[in-house]
């Protein structure tokens, strides 16, 4: 079903309640709060220039760390705001709560084209519990208007995601949330062919619904990361100390035998390097051709592909014309350990079709190589996008007023 958006929603001097992501990384810097990362902040601007354009008052809510339903000082958004003042060269007011008499205030006396940031919304339990008391209080602070660009906290059905939708007049979709979609749900619904997907992350049992459903669209399918120790071990290939889930050997045979079922090209690393420890420093070796005569011996751990495994990747993806990357294939924040997904980053870069980042370490791992503006399209999120791409129903999404 087609929802709202927000050219489909008058706002000129009209209360806005948007819900944005902001949770973005920080880091402590001679006593200062600095964000490190503000893709998220960056990607929502085009819906708050938007608001401010065409005259509206715009209330915007966020969530930011885990405070577990209390205030917390180390996670009030203040810091950000701040930020997104610099951003959008305009004042932001900020709020020291996001409900009750100080919150209704501050948006009372707000003008056209201003711009307020509510404290943490996570600062209470009714957010997480999606109480519809709490959304009620939210909801009191707009018009009766309502949108959403926190694709990133789109699969929460939590108070400001879903549950403030019952309390206004029209729930639309900012831009972000709109431009997500396109990329994430309908760009990949039918795929310029061949369509490579390239899966890394910790866990086989974390997407195993993921890679089910891309089998029903993938024509080839790269796996990496750690999850690819389970599948390598579960084909007689010992991985020494690395992280293996040994009680799923019965997914990743499945997994392999769908994958034949369903004529996809499903390729694991043919060689990895090693390390005695994760840490800068440690000692490395490369593994050669992995078979299960010849493998990693006792003591060390997969911490990046090899070069023969780069190899492989890079014709992948030389050849596709759709490509999506979710999750890289070693552990880049080590700079040793980083040749694997630089090669990647680099590899996208030149390639000559669609290439979709889906959220989470990927994002990041572009914006490190500098490369994230020769990319087709970059998630801002992680959760929200690997259950958009198994198929599921985002609560943020279904909430939003029809067409």
């Amino acid at each position: 079903m087609a929802k709202l958006t927000l050219r489909d929603i008058e706002v000129r001097g009209k209360r806005v309640l948007v819900r944005v992501d902001f949770n973005v990384p920080t880091e402590e810097r001679d006593g200062q709060i600095v964000i490190t990362d503000d893709t998220r902040m960056r990607e929502s601007l085009p819906t708050i220039n938007y608001l401010r354009e065409q005259g509206a008052r715009t209330i915007l809510m966020a969530h930011f760390g885990r405070p577990k339903g209390n205030p917390v000082e180390k996670y009030s958004l203040r810091p950000v705001g701040l930020a997104l003042h610099d951003l959008i060269a305009h004042p932001v007011a900020f709020s020291h709560d996001c409900i009750g008499a100080d919150a209704e205030k501050i948006a009372r006396e707000m003008k056209d084209g201003d711009v307020t940031l509510l404290e943490n919304v996570r600062f209470y339990a009714g957010e997480e519990a999606n109480d519809p008391q709490f959304a009620e209080s939210l909801a009191k602070l707009g018009d009766g208007l309502y949108v959403n660009d926190a694709f990133g906290a789109a699969h929460r059905a939590h108070a400001s995601t879903a549950g403030v939708t019952k309390f206004v007049k029209q729930a639309a979709m900012g831009f972000l949330m709109e431009k997500e979609l396109k990329y994430l749900k309908e760009q990949l619904a039918e795929p310029a062919r061949p369509f490579l997907v390239i899966l890394g992350g910790a866990k086989v049992s974390d997407k195993i619904g993921v890679i089910k459903a891309l089998m029903e669209k993938a024509d080839t399918i790269l796996i990496c990361g750690a999850m690819a120790n389970t599948f390598l071990e579960a084909e007689g290939v010992r991985m020494g100390s690395s992280k293996v889930e040994r009680d799923k050997f019965h997914l990743a045979h499945e997994l392999v035998q769908l994958a034949r079922e369903k004529n996809v090209r499903f390729l694991l690393p043919i060689d990895i390097l090693g390390a005695e420890e994760i840490k800068a420093g440690a000692a490395t070796r490369h593994s050669g051709r992995l078979t299960p005569e010849y493998n990693m011996p006792d003591g060390w751990l997969a911490v990046d592909i090899g070069p023969l495994t780069i190899a492989l990747f890079r014709s992948e993806i030389a050849r596709a014309k759709t490509i999506l990357w979710n999750g890289p294939p070693g552990i880049f924040e080590i700079q040793e350990f980083s040749m694997g997904t630089e090669a990647i980053a680099e590899a996208l870069a030149e390639a000559d079709a669609v290439t979709i980042i889906g959220g989470g370490d990927s994002v990041t791992a572009i914006n490190q190589s500098g490369l994230a503006e020769k990319m087709t399209f970059i998630s801002t999120g992680g959760g929200a996008s690997l259950e958009l791409l198994e198929g599921k129903e985002l609560p943020g999404v279904a909430a939003l007023t029809d067409k």
